[in-house]
């Protein structure tokens, strides 16, 4: 490139050489465009950088970029300015459709809101609660595309419909025995159509799918956020410089949670402080006892607790009179409403044993507040699963053998539990927030605001997932209801949140408890239900009389009489012989799994020796300075002193004094 700037070099003014105005301009114009043909030839990034860094003024800029793009399209346009046209085209599109795909995602402006208000801990519930809502989505779209469309257009399996009352919709019987919703409302044949469409394998495949799928995501998202806010870190982080320093909610913007979060970071600092103290002073050996007797004392409570539960749930599933009338009288309408006296109790035992639950971890003085969470949430999260583990063993024990079409009961049943779980939580929602915010407001007003309890409300929702995960073999259109319940359970809740709540004194690091509630619904919640399913699937009978796999041993057998219907060559049936079915296969995916899990571990672990190592390094880094400091404080307070003592020098040149007389003594 021979010219970078349209004027003459060397600083040298065109006005002095003896030029016209008309030459000045023709040698501007000669200048520019031999500016302009430089910088066609080269490329774009070097051809912006170019112009950006020429001395003129930005107009003059502009206007050479403008004739560097007209004199590019009056040429053959090349290969590689195509390409960078279609590259900066499908840049702008990118950039287009992510900006549209902000606008479609759900809730984006609602949980800024609800993020900016109330902080972090508040909404990661709601993010939680969104996260269901995509699981149950996805399993509502897969379920209705391959399962219910062929089994309504091409087989339809409705016969002795009775009419509809209206209890149907709490109860999920009479109307809705022979539909769709549930599993007696499918059958096992094969669509006529090319190709053929085997219902058998479709209800199989679809639900092993999603099962599948929903399992990998919870253990990609468990290992991230375990990983992320559990395994790198080292040290206290609850302590009081994390807290003054790194523990403030920067999103919220609400005045009125500003002032919250610093109430709340007052009260965190004060228990921290409090905690320190109790650690350097020791408990006696008597205290000691006494904590641990009333600690165990707790438990046996709170054990004790949720065995009566379970007891009191299966005597009451196990009554014939009550669990099998309606199946014998369908028209009776007491005998459908009785069907509801199961799922009421089980959601009164949800209800009332974790508010027992607080008042006994009353007398336990928990010092740390964190500590206290958690445990509330172990118990609470050991009652739920012991009445589903309850209800599942005798949905799978006791009703296969009194029941005709025992899988249309269970989902019944998983719907009645669904049903009546999102009653209660309305009626919490109204009386436990609501009226309370009235009583401690108006009434009692030492009582206060109440709090949002995130832990109960999140475990809510992970004791209604499971029910979901459950019923989905049963009942494949579920997750209708459940999409349903999350919806209004959102708006609710924020509406709630908005007018009778305030953000909780004690959460913990947000981030730490939501991998809490992600691990919980990994396990037990979804192990648990997969495992119901997977043992309904390999062991039990199906129903003679109803549903997609009538007539076979187990429902697994249809891939059986799947693999042998082809031909011995066929590449699937090879697969299923000699590998799926092999115990060697299966000994060493556990084998590979345990391998590479001891791997990362390790890889964890050196992570977390490199943090220690490079926060040791920074500590001594920081007392070599230190000792450097004072080193070079002392060395100049050292030579200050020896200048102090040095003698000064005089300067021995005699000098004339003008004033010389007025030195002399008055009487001279």
């Amino acid at each position: 490139m021979r010219r970078m700037s349209v004027f003459p070099q060397h600083g040298t003014a065109l006005g002095n050489l003896g030029l016209t105005a008309n030459e000045i301009r023709q040698e501007t114009e000669n200048n520019t465009s031999e500016l302009v043909s430089d910088l066609v030839n080269l490329s774009a990034g070097a051809r912006f950088e170019a112009i950006r860094s020429l001395h003129v003024p930005f107009n003059e800029k502009k206007t050479i970029r403008n004739r560097v793009n007209s004199v590019k399209l009056s040429k053959t346009i090349l290969a590689a300015d195509c390409r960078q046209q279609v590259s900066r085209s499908f840049r702008r599109f990118r950039a287009s459709l992510a900006s549209a795909m902000q606008h479609l995602v759900i809730w984006q402006d609602t949980l800024k809101e609800i993020g900016g208000r109330f902080g972090t801990s508040v909404l990661s519930y709601f993010l939680f609660l969104k996260w269901l809502l995509q699981f149950n989505l996805f399993s509502l779209i897969i379920n209705f595309c391959f399962i219910t469309i062929p089994q309504i257009v091409h087989a339809p399996n409705i016969s002795s419909i009775t009419g509809f009352r209206g209890l149907e919709l709490l109860t999920g019987v009479g109307y809705f025995n022979k539909t769709v919703l549930f599993y007696g409302g499918y059958n096992g044949e094969v669509i006529v159509s090319k190709p053929a469409y085997n219902m058998q394998l479709a209800y199989f495949f679809t639900i092993a799918a999603y099962l599948v799928l929903c399992g990998v995501s919870l253990i990609y998202s468990t290992s991230r956020s375990f990983q992320k806010n559990f395994a790198l870190e080292t040290g206290p982080v609850s302590g009081g410089a994390w807290r003054l320093l790194c523990s403030w909610d920067f999103s919220v913007v609400n005045e009125k949670a500003i002032q919250y979060n610093k109430n709340n970071l007052a009260i965190q600092l004060k228990e921290s402080l409090s905690e320190r103290l109790q650690e350097k002073n020791k408990m006696s050996r008597s205290d000691r006892i006494k904590h641990l007797s009333l600690h165990l004392l707790a438990w046996l409570l709170s054990l004790g607790l949720a065995l009566g539960s379970c007891a009191g749930i299966y005597f009451l599933g196990t009554n014939r009179e009550l669990a099998f009338s309606f199946s014998h009288d369908p028209s009776d309408l007491g005998a459908e409403a009785s069907t509801l006296l199961l799922p009421v109790v089980v959601s009164l035992f949800n209800l009332i044993v974790p508010l027992l639950y607080s008042l006994i971890s009353k007398i336990e003085s928990y010092s740390n507040p964190r500590a206290k969470i958690y445990i509330s949430i172990v118990r609470t999260v050991i009652l739920k699963m012991s009445i589903l583990g309850i209800l599942c063993f005798y949905w799978l024990s006791f009703v296969p053998t009194n029941i005709s079409c025992w899988e249309s009961f269970v989902g019944q049943s998983v719907y009645r539990l669904l049903i009546i779980d999102f009653i209660f939580c309305l009626l919490g929602i109204f009386f436990g927030e609501f009226l309370r915010n009235v009583i401690g407001t108006m009434c009692i007003q030492s009582l206060g605001v109440p709090e949002f309890d995130i832990a109960r409300n999140v475990l809510d929702l992970i004791y209604g997932q499971t029910l979901a995960w459950i019923g989905i073999y049963f009942s494949p259109l579920l997750p209708v209801m459940q999409v349903l319940k999350l919806f209004i359970i959102f708006y609710l809740k924020k509406i709630s949140l908005s007018m009778n709540c305030q953000p909780p004194k004690h959460t913990g690091r947000a981030a730490q408890i939501q991998t809490v509630f992600i691990a919980l619904l990994f396990f037990p919640s979804f192990v648990g239900a997969l495992s119901m399913v997977a043992f309904t699937v390999w062991s039990l009978k199906p129903s003679d009389q109803c549903g997609p796999f009538q007539g076979l041993n187990t429902p697994f057998h249809t891939i059986f009489n799947w693999t042998h219907s082809l031909p011995e060559t066929h590449w699937v049936r090879w697969i299923f012989e000699n590998i799926l079915r092999s115990e060697l296969f299966y000994y060493l995916i556990s084998l590979i799994v345990l391998v590479i899990t001891y791997f990362l571990w390790q890889i964890t672990r050196g992570r977390k020796e490199l943090i220690k190592t490079l926060r040791e390094q920074i500590v001594n880094e920081g007392k070599d300075k230190a000792f450097l400091l004072n080193k070079l404080q002392n060395l100049q307070k050292e030579r200050r002193e020896m200048a102090s003592y040095r003698p000064q020098d005089f300067d021995q040149t005699p000098h004339f004094n003008p004033n010389w007389m007025n030195t002399l003594p008055m009487d001279m």
